[in-house]
């Protein structure tokens, strides 16, 4: 007589014998076969060997969980409906009992188990399966003597088979409803999107009733995906956790906070004075996330950007009042990451400008609207020609030639910024080749190239590279102007400079003094140039414009570094400037931004002028053996 097999899963060797003694110890001799199993790749081994009448599977398993294994089981023909008992210790998880009914479960218990609750499931099942067997037996037996027979007992396992099924299906439409119902966020803890949405639209509905208000917060967490690629996933769930139990703390009870996904959290404050409450409670939860967070002895520095709407001031209902919330907290962030700005309908119209902006920026990639001008930097003392600077114009069709610095302004766009800064280097090193093609005796001068970019990557640096090399251009040619911001706090960024340096190419901190680096960032980073910011430049003819352009030049001589000033347009400017001992210049007073032609002909013009100088200026040769004429 065939026995019924049940599967008992477990990778805890302790648990494994405890579960193992409850189901041997039941009334009388079992009648089932135990087989065992302490992982889910050896319960897959067995059920490729077996049938089993059910298998009690653990959850929380080192390398194949439970969930992975009873999906790995179900999927093969074989074993697709075997019954499967879930078995775990978490009392509190609700997801993971709503997982195993969608990995197909016909039950889901707690440990410790109550002795009789298991033996009598696991005999629901033997007795199911040893029906099957004996029926099957008898049905081969009678096949031969009655057919009808045979057909009948069919029908009857075929009946109290689709019984079961059904009501292992009810059972999963019922703890599907009961996910739909779900009201909290798995991670945090927090009341999830859909519940807040249900909430938001109950507190329209109040306030439309009783002509009250009441105030959205909308978070951001400061550089949360840098934390995220750099610590590791583990650090980033525990930072969201954390948030969440410090904004908690920073509400009151009665207050609602929801995660809506990923770092973006909302607060909801009701009652009365939400309105006037609203700054207050935004300011407190900014200063309690300003405060480092430890996390597996990382000390994690964050800041929340905050955007405020209220209703009805701002919003006809709860859709628009979250939209503009959040249109309130990408401002916050933009203005200043940590601050906290309030609705108001100027930002739809600047949010609609500046996407406006970005289709016509694309269309101008597309449309080859964008242009390079140069303009020409001088030595100090000399003033000659020392290098030149890739200007970023785009020829507007309504607003004729915009600056880089105009219509880069503000601009978040990681992918668009890249593209521009692409175009950009990759017009640079054509306009150099082709010059390279014009005038092969015209001496190598540095061209300097614009990197208005949001972070500095290895794919930025491999582009530039390609460049270089589709061009043939020399080593030294190439100079980078990176922003000074872009310098502080990027731990990516140094071995993305080193790899630029390896290549010859210089890098210089663009507009330095605007941002703060730090000493030891200029010095780890071994940058070539530092280039006065122009509002230094124009501050000169005062004390502290003097003696901040003097603390540059001093900084850049202690680090080795030349030193450039940006904006000149006065000969005082150019004075003092060169008192202080600045090594170069550019502006105005030099030359204006050219096209490509004209930067050409000052070259060829500089290139001349200089061969005539110095033919001029060589001394006649003497007959003394000892006299070698000037050194070069």
């Amino acid at each position: 007589m065939l026995i019924p097999k049940v599967l008992l899963v477990n990778d805890d060797a302790a648990s494994l014998m405890a579960l193992e003694s409850v189901l041997m110890s039941g009334p009388g001799e079992p009648d089932f076969e135990l087989l065992t199993a302490s992982s889910g790749s050896e319960a897959l081994r067995e059920v490729l060997k077996h049938e089993f009448a059910v298998i009690l599977l653990d959850v929380n398993m080192p390398g194949m969980d439970g969930f992975e294994t009873a999906e790995a089981i179900h999927s093969h023909p074989r074993s697709a409906s075997v019954p499967i008992i879930f078995i775990t210790a978490h009392y509190d998880d609700e997801l993971h009992r709503i997982e195993a009914y969608r990995k197909g479960a016909a039950d889901y218990l707690f440990t410790p188990v109550i002795p009789s609750v298991l033996l009598t499931k696991v005999a629901v099942f033997v007795d199911l399966t040893r029906k099957n067997l004996e029926l099957q037996a008898k049905t081969e037996e009678l096949s031969r003597l009655n057919q009808d027979l045979r057909v009948q007992r069919l029908q009857d396992l075929e009946r109290i088979n689709q019984e079961l099924e059904a009501e292992v299906a009810e059972r999963k439409v019922a703890e599907e409803r009961a996910n739909a119902l779900s009201i909290r966020d798995p991670l945090t803890g927090l009341v999830n999107r859909r519940s807040l949405i249900a909430q938001l639209e109950h507190a329209v509905a109040s306030v439309d009733r009783n002509g009250s208000e009441f105030a959205l917060l909308f978070l951001d967490l400061d550089k949360f995906k840098h934390i995220n690629d750099t610590l590791g996933h583990e650090v980033g769930d525990e930072l969201l956790r954390q948030v969440a139990a410090r904004l908690l703390a920073s509400v009151r009870v009665s207050d609602v906070v929801a995660r809506l996904g990923g770092d973006e959290f909302v607060v909801l404050l009701e009652g009365a004075g939400a309105g006037a409450n609203a700054a207050r409670v935004a300011r407190k939860i900014a200063l309690a996330h300003s405060k480092p967070f430890e996390i597996k002895h990382h000390r994690v520095h964050t800041s929340t950007s905050v955007g405020i709407g209220l209703y009805p001031q701002d919003a006809r209902d709860a859709a628009q009042l979250m939209k503009n919330a959040d249109t309130a907290m990408y401002h916050a962030k933009q203005n200043r990451r940590g601050s906290i700005e309030f609705f108001r309908e100027e930002l739809n119209t600047r949010e609609r400008e500046r996407a406006r902006w970005i289709a016509e920026l694309q269309q101008a990639l597309a449309g080859d609207e964008l242009e390079l001008l140069f303009q020409p930097r001088a030595s100090l003392p000399e003033r000659a020609l020392s290098g030149i600077e890739a200007l970023l114009y785009w020829r507007h069709p309504q607003h004729g030639m915009i600056a880089a610095t105009e219509f880069l302004a503000g601009l978040n766009d990681h992918a668009l910024l890249e593209q521009v800064t692409q175009w950009s280097i990759g017009a640079a090193c054509t306009q150099a080749a082709e010059w390279r093609r014009a005038a092969p005796s015209l001496p190598q001068l540095t061209m300097s190239v614009d990197l208005p970019v949001l972070r500095l990557s290895t794919e930025l640096a491999d582009n530039v590279l390609g460049h270089l090399r589709k061009c043939k251009l020399p080593h030294g040619w190439l100079e980078l102007d990176i922003c000074e911001h872009l310098l502080i706090g990027n731990s990516d960024a140094a071995p993305v400079l080193r790899q630029l340096k390896a290549a010859g190419i210089k890098l210089a901190v663009d507009d330095f003094g605007s941002a703060g680096a730090s000493l030891a960032t200029l010095r780890a980073l071994a940058m070539d140039m530092l280039k006065i910011d122009r509002a230094f430049v124009h501050d000169l003819d005062t004390d502290s414009g003097a003696d901040m352009a003097a603390a540059i030049i001093h900084l850049g001589r202690a680090l080795g570094m030349r030193v450039l000033a940006k904006g000149v347009e006065r000969d005082d400017q150019l004075t003092v400037l060169n008192s202080l001992g600045c090594d170069q210049y550019q502006g105005d007073l030099f030359s204006p931004p050219l096209q490509a032609g004209a930067m050409l002909a000052m070259l060829q013009a500089q290139y001349t002028d200089s061969i005539t100088s110095q033919a001029q200026n060589k001394p006649a040769h003497h007959a003394n053996q000892n006299d070698r004429g000037p050194r070069r």
